[in-house]
């Protein structure tokens, strides 16, 4: 169903959300020639395999969480009864623990809907702000 490409160096992370435990976050490029929704199945099933049940509450912790952040096909959106998926992810240009380890195997790769690279996006998230006075 895919061979994984590159992984990114692990890194640990506090939670968003409410749960009070450290998250250890990573990225791996997959090549596959699975759409979209199929990988999103294999993903899940994956995490399945690990232990991992849904209990419809968000934000709760979890043994394995696998998502799909960007693919080599621009965007993707599909919203129906069985999947609910927007690529590239939503929220992945406000998040460092995925740019981080993201920008370190995939830099150069292209924000299809900003144009911006990983490393770009990486950069603008983490750049020192200076209070105003």
């Amino acid at each position: 169903t895919g061979q994984v490409v590159a992984v990114s160096p692990r890194i640990e992370t506090p939670p968003l959300g409410p749960s009070r435990r450290r998250y250890v976050n990573a990225v791996a490029l997959v090549e596959s020639g699975l759409e979209p929704p199929a990988m999103l199945a294999r993903l899940a099933a994956i995490e399945n395999e690990f232990g991992r049940r849904r209990r419809g509450q968000a934000w709760q912790s979890r043994v394995l969480d696998l998502d799909i952040v960007l693919w080599n096909g621009g965007s993707f959106a599909q919203d129906d009864d069985e999947t609910c998926l927007v690529l590239p992810h939503p929220a992945f240009r406000e998040r460092a623990f995925v740019l981080a380890p993201a920008s370190r195997i995939a830099g150069r790769w292209r924000d299809p809907l900003t144009g911006l690279t990983l490393n770009q996006l990486h950069a603008r998230l983490t750049k020192p702000r200076h209070a105003l006075r």
